[in-house]
């Protein structure tokens, strides 16, 4: 049984979708204006982790991710670089998605594009305005807050903290208080040449038309799930709330999943603050983009998570160790059902990943045969998404080269030639390996 914290309820709810075994999930994609942090990408690992428990559960699930592709970031960034808004957010796009398929993080049914769907966000707008939801000024059109009473619900905003009837025209605005904020963009000269002409007048859709209008498309609603990063709830989430029930009469989304802050410093991370890592930082460092994975593994989604170089390492360093591990192990061979319920009783209790991978090394230090533990590792690995099918029972051959600097170390460390066996270990990293000195003797790891 699946259980998750519902942000809307404020509380963990046993997860049931509308139509037996069939979910239809909807995330919130990048603005592909740049490239992604790695604290947009917790979001998304997070949300894998979510779909193939969904998966694991026996549920089908129909993700769908959207692309922003047009907002005020988007235009602003493109006319910099002197590029199409459609090359420019292109190439974002592609590089967004080479991060994701380097972080196991599996593709949603469909990639949505919000420029795609324009006709969809017109339709929107205009049932809004049929429905008096929303009014038209200078040439754009807003949404009227005061017209929506349960506004707030989501982010749990009092009513003394609702200040209803100013007019916010940007896409994306830091204030205390809601506003009426805007459904469609009058064309402005700074627009350049992004705009479309539609019954609504020359201009393009507000940022947080898109999600409601692709939804609905895709899943029609209500939507069983809909998951994000916990700094999309307001204004993002709300408005999307109040624009969608507005237009439909119905509820938009049954369980709001949210995913806490990746921090560096114990500052949230933001471009704004130029504060951010990418993934090619880290590669550039030399580390594996599934040692990030594994670390983000280490935290529970809705904790924060303080990000360092060093906390990096320490899990480079325990994924490495396990997949040196299972390089001895048998062949898969029916399994440790013992491990495999403990497993599984960890993830549906809220995706609680850190109970998990304590789970997977009691697997591995337990005294079960390597192969009924291979089999195990493997079904976990269809939530970890570690690779571990790579490694399972694979001897990798040490370098010659390699073996000779480790045999020279050990002469090193055997005279107490402490600065000769610190040159050798920085050799040994030089070529790719790393080693540990242990009881038993030397320990080598791929890096």
């Amino acid at each position: 049984m699946l259980n998750l914290y519902n942000t809307l309820s404020h509380k963990i709810e046993k997860f049931q979708p509308l139509k037996k075994n069939a979910v239809g999930m909807y995330t919130c994609g990048p603005t592909v204006y740049n490239y992604a942090h790695i604290g947009n990408l917790r979001s998304f690992v997070f949300e894998d982790i979510l779909k193939r428990a969904l998966s694991a559960n026996g549920f089908r699930v129909k993700h769908i991710m959207n692309l922003t592709d047009v907002d005020d970031k988007t235009i602003k960034a493109s006319q910099a670089a002197k590029q199409t808004l459609k090359a420019f957010t292109a190439f974002y796009t592609h590089a967004f998605k080479k991060d994701i398929r380097k972080l196991n993080i599996l593709p949603p049914a469909k990639f949505a594009p919000a420029t795609r769907y324009i006709k969809q966000m017109m339709t929107l707008v205009q049932n809004l305005l049929k429905k008096g939801m929303a009014y038209e000024k200078n040439g754009s059109i807003y949404f009227c807050l005061a017209k929506f009473p349960n506004y707030g619900s989501l982010a749990r905003l009092s009513n003394q903290e609702l200040k209803i009837g100013a007019r916010v025209e940007a896409d994306n605005y830091d204030k205390d208080n809601p506003a009426d904020f805007v459904l469609w963009k009058k064309w402005t000269p700074k627009d350049g040449k992004v705009f479309w002409k539609t019954p609504l007048g020359k201009g393009r859709p507000g940022w947080h038309l898109e999600c409601s209008a692709i939804s609905v498309k895709e899943l029609g609603q209500p939507i069983d799930i809909h998951a994000g990063g916990v700094d999309l709830i307001f204004p993002h989430h709300e408005n999307e709330i109040a624009q969608s029930e507005a237009a439909f009469g119905k509820q938009f989304v049954r369980f709001w999943i949210h995913g806490e802050h990746l921090l560096v410093e114990n500052q949230k991370m933001a471009k704004s603050l130029n504060n951010f890592f990418t993934l090619q930082d880290l590669e550039t460092r030399d580390f594996n983009p599934l040692a990030f994975r594994y670390l983000l593994l280490t935290a529970h989604y809705r904790s924060k998570l303080n990000f360092t170089l060093e906390s990096l390492q320490g899990a480079r360093n325990a994924l490495n160790n396990l997949y040196e591990i299972i390089r001895a192990w048998d062949k898969p061979k029916i399994g440790c059902a013992e491990f495999e319920q403990k497993f599984i009783d960890a993830i549906n209790n809220d995706l609680n990943t850190p109970e998990a991978l304590a789970v997977l090394w009691n697997l591995v230090k337990s005294d079960y045969p390597t192969s009924a533990k291979a089999a195990t590792l493997l079904k976990f690995d269809k939530i970890l998404g570690l690779d571990f099918i790579k490694y399972l029972g694979k001897k990798e051959k040490i370098p010659v080269a390699v073996n000779k600097l480790l045999a020279e170390r050990v002469k090193a460390r055997q005279e107490k030639n402490w600065q000769r066996s610190d040159e050798l270990r920085k050799k040994i990293e030089e070529s790719g390996y790393s080693v540990e000195d242990t009881p038993q003797g030397q320990k080598i790891l791929k890096s």
